[in-house]
């Protein structure tokens, strides 16, 4: 039996946290490895008592036991998570890095498609698909991209004719994806799209396409509010990120279009980008959907939450 395991660093509430942990469970992960970017020992504690679940508090303890703790949460994250691989072996054929709004949802059993990957294949990488808010009681929906990058273009334009010219497949976050790779590989580093082996890139990779990693990166304009400040200064939307394309072409990053809009139009310019970027508005259902780059979900982690987490 292939065993595979996600690890993640992660600052947020209990209640997140358990919808996280419960839904990887169900759908068939042996074991979370939870880093608590807080340093909560308490939290730590009452998550360790499910048994698939191995949560460490990254207290000032953890972090004087390797030098000190790094000002960027991105090079914490990159740390635990090759923390995580030397020790992932004993229990673990595979290990999947991801994040805390991010969602394996595969339509088979991921152990079943990791088992019959060949032998050479060290890696594989799961492309985003991130939600759109929902329009009135509709059912959550979550837009993709090509991979083809002219075709990516020309659908970015249709799709979201305002702000695509400066986005990549009209995402807000990341289209790299993750990686999910074999255990035992050393040595290993651990970043946040890739992974590296004696200085190689993603050795022996392949695409799993048939498994979706959905990705709440604002789920709805609130969501995408209250993050949008931390973002542009040290999150997705920071000042040194790269634009999507060349500047020469007329590219912009998304820290330059963002505050740029800000600028012009105030919070009335953010709320339009959003809504044409990020919700659930028919004619983008059905531009994606012509496209072959809409999904429709059940999603429910609440559910998997109470059977996983009772309450007391």
């Amino acid at each position: 039996m292939t065993r595979w395991g996600i690890v993640a660093t992660i600052k947020a509430p209990r209640a997140a946290i358990e919808r996280f942990a419960a839904w990887h469970l169900d759908q068939g992960a042996h074991r979370v490895l939870i880093y608590l970017d807080e340093g909560d020992q308490v939290l730590a504690d009452a998550l360790n008592r499910h048994p698939k679940l191995r949560v460490t508090a990254c207290d000032d303890r953890y972090w004087q036991g390797r030098g000190r703790r790094p000002d960027k949460h991105q090079v914490r994250q990159t740390m635990n998570a090759t923390h995580a691989h030397n020790r992932a072996a004993r229990d673990l054929d595979w290990l999947a890095h991801i994040d805390v709004d991010e969602f394996i949802a595969p339509d088979v059993p991921l152990a079943d498609t990791l088992a019959a990957l060949p032998a050479d294949v060290l890696c594989a990488r799961l492309r985003p698909w991130e939600a759109l808010e929902p329009v009135a009681d509709s059912p959550l929906h979550f837009k993709g991209f090509t991979r083809d990058p002219r075709a990516r273009r020309d659908q970015t334009l249709t799709l979201y004719p305002r702000f695509g010219p400066w986005l990549n497949g009209g995402f807000l976050s990341h289209t790299a994806g993750k990686l999910i790779w074999r255990t035992g590989l050393k040595p290993l580093s651990v970043r946040i799209h890739n992974i590296y082996q004696n200085d190689i890139e993603n050795p022996g990779m392949v695409e799993l396409d048939d498994v979706p990693l959905l990705h709440f990166h604002a789920a709805d304009r609130a969501h995408f509010m209250a993050a949008y400040r931390y973002r542009l200064t040290k999150g997705s939307y920071r000042a040194d990120l790269k634009p999507n394309k060349p500047r020469e072409d007329g590219g912009l990053s998304m820290h330059e279009l963002l505050s740029r809009i800000e600028a012009a139009e105030g919070e009335a310019g953010l709320t339009a980008f959003y809504t044409e970027i990020a919700t659930a508005r028919p004619d983008l259902l059905a531009g994606l959907a012509q496209a072959g780059r809409l999904l429709t979900r059940d999603f429910d982690p609440e559910l998997a939450r109470a059977r996983h987490f009772p309450p007391a």
